[in-house]
């Protein structure tokens, strides 16, 4: 069960990931920075957000605080200008560090205590922790990229409208478990 904990919390760091990144890929390079008003961020904010958070909280996971030294959390809601290529540098970096660290768990490691800003956690319930706000900021940045594209948005699940046709799709096919496998989730992450 543990090893399917592991298997399944990557699979959902994956479709957030995914999901962030199908909708930064949609919105025009001179837009990356754009916000609704003075206290909204943009995408570029977002992304050095989270991944500063996902350095912070995942570079030597099981042995130091998730709050490093070196984080200047301040900094990374500034309203510094970032091109595409220096988001999505930063978007791989934060996700991949986060994702490395995932694939050096162990079941045996589930029930250790890390620390987060000096408060104990299990290691699920640090894991769980972060998914909860990377989750929360990926959808940000997914209804900022629906609010810039506005009537050009590639839905990223299904249409509205089209919720019918899908459920008829899925229930004419024969039922089938989801399965996290590594092979699954080593092709999806590529």
């Amino acid at each position: 069960m543990k090893d399917n904990y592991l298997l399944s919390i990557k699979k959902q760091f994956l479709y957030n990931r995914d999901l962030g990144w199908k909708t930064i890929a949609q919105v025009p390079s001179e837009k990356l920075n754009w916000t609704y008003n003075d206290e909204s961020n943009g995408i570029t904010q977002i992304v050095k957000h989270l991944s500063s958070n996902m350095l912070s909280r995942w570079t030597d996971f099981l042995t130091s605080d998730g709050e490093k030294e070196w984080r200047n959390r301040d900094e990374e809601f500034e309203g510094e200008e970032l091109n595409f290529e220096q988001i999505k540098a930063l978007w791989d970096k934060g996700w991949d560090c986060l994702i490395n660290s995932i694939d050096q768990l162990k079941a045996g490691d589930l029930e250790k205590i890390v620390f987060i800003r000096n408060q104990g956690h299990t290691v699920v319930e640090a894991i769980n922790r972060q998914l909860s706000h990377y989750s929360y900021h990926v959808g940000q940045i997914v209804f900022i990229g629906k609010m810039i594209r506005n009537n050009h948005w590639e839905s990223l699940s299904i249409p509205k409208g089209q919720s019918s046709s899908y459920n008829k799709e899925m229930f004419s096919k024969d039922k089938k478990r989801a399965h996290f496998t590594k092979d699954f989730l080593d092709k999806d992450s590529n």
